[in-house]
């Protein structure tokens, strides 16, 4: 995810690191090209074929159908990156929950600093899950040895360390730190940390059709393509810069899609799941008052300068 500070309009016109503009730099380069070529040619093919000429009407009416049609597209895409958020926000809140009832109502009771591991554990596993992480580490310092070869072992891990949870939680209502009223009540903050990883899994493994996909970007690169050839007509050795220019309008709202489409990837517009799972445990371990044990990272993607 991209994070800076508030530029001024003219500075953000030369801002390089953190735009789509090095994913499309090459077919923006090839547009320029057919648009000079196009001006050499332009004479040549009207004084021979000046019936066969393609009409700049025809680019006008294609184009309004593109931009409708991209607009939908990137409306679908960000719906998921947003939903992805609120998800990730979700945990947050039902992390913190559980964390504050259980410290207020069996402080004493040994299974509450585990149940506090674990959760941080959930969120680094939930973390992997979605990005195929190595989570080792983290869950080698979280779980007790036995839960962590099982997790470890499994292919859900997220699920795993949930339904250890959910077994801590079943423990202290066996032995009397929680009565039933209150086992029920820290066990809606479980069922909100399930639901928050179902629609993880949900957004992750549904992409956008493929079809879809590709039928945009055909479109989008055969207009971009032919479109200096429609203006020659009209605005002559201009076309060169308005045809980039379009170009790269509609280039770029078609390769945003594509990284708004899938939040949880690692690429600059993606949601920052090291650094959101490293604020949560942070959030976490402040409530429980006890010092964080590792360092902040720097996730993949993210620019500061």
């Amino acid at each position: 995810m991209i994070v800076r500070p508030r530029y001024h309009w003219f500075s953000l016109l030369f801002i390089w690191r953190g735009s789509v503009v090095p994913r499309i730099l090459s077919r923006l380069m090839l547009v320029l090209c057919i648009s000079l070529l196009a001006c050499l040619t332009a004479p040549w093919w009207v004084s021979h074929h000046a019936q066969s000429s393609l009409n700049i009407y025809i680019f006008t009416l294609l184009g309004v159908s593109l931009a409708i049609f991209l607009g939908f597209r990137n409306s679908a895409s960000y719906d998921r990156f947003w939903e992805a958020r609120k998800l990730w926000g979700a945990l947050l809140i039902a992390g913190r929950e559980l964390t504050g009832k259980s410290l207020a109502l069996a402080p004493a009771a040994p299974q509450t600093a585990q149940l506090i591991d674990g959760l941080c554990a959930f969120i680094y596993a939930l973390k992997g899950h979605l990005r195929q992480d190595d989570i080792g580490p983290h869950l080698q310092r979280l779980l007790p040895e036995q839960v962590r070869q099982r997790v470890l072992a499994g292919r859900n891990k997220p699920a795993l360390v949930a339904a250890w949870l959910q077994q801590l939680l079943a423990d202290m209502r066996r032995d009397g730190c929680i009565n039933d009223w209150q086992w029920q009540m820290l066990d809606r903050n479980m069922d909100m940390l399930l639901e928050a990883q179902g629609g993880c899994e949900r957004i992750s493994g549904t992409p956008i059709p493929f079809t879809y996909r590709v039928l945009l970007n055909r479109t989008v690169t055969i207009y971009c393509m032919l479109l200096p050839i429609g203006l020659t007509t009209s605005i002559g050795w201009l076309t060169p810069l308005i045809a980039v220019f379009v170009a790269y309008t509609f280039l770029a709202l078609d390769t945003l899609g594509d990284e708004l489409e899938e939040p949880f990837g690692k690429e600059g517009n993606d949601l920052p799941l090291a650094a959101m799972s490293h604020n949560i445990e942070a959030s976490l371990r402040e409530i429980q008052g006890v010092p964080l044990e590792v360092e902040a990272p720097r996730p993949e993607g993210i620019y500061l300068h």
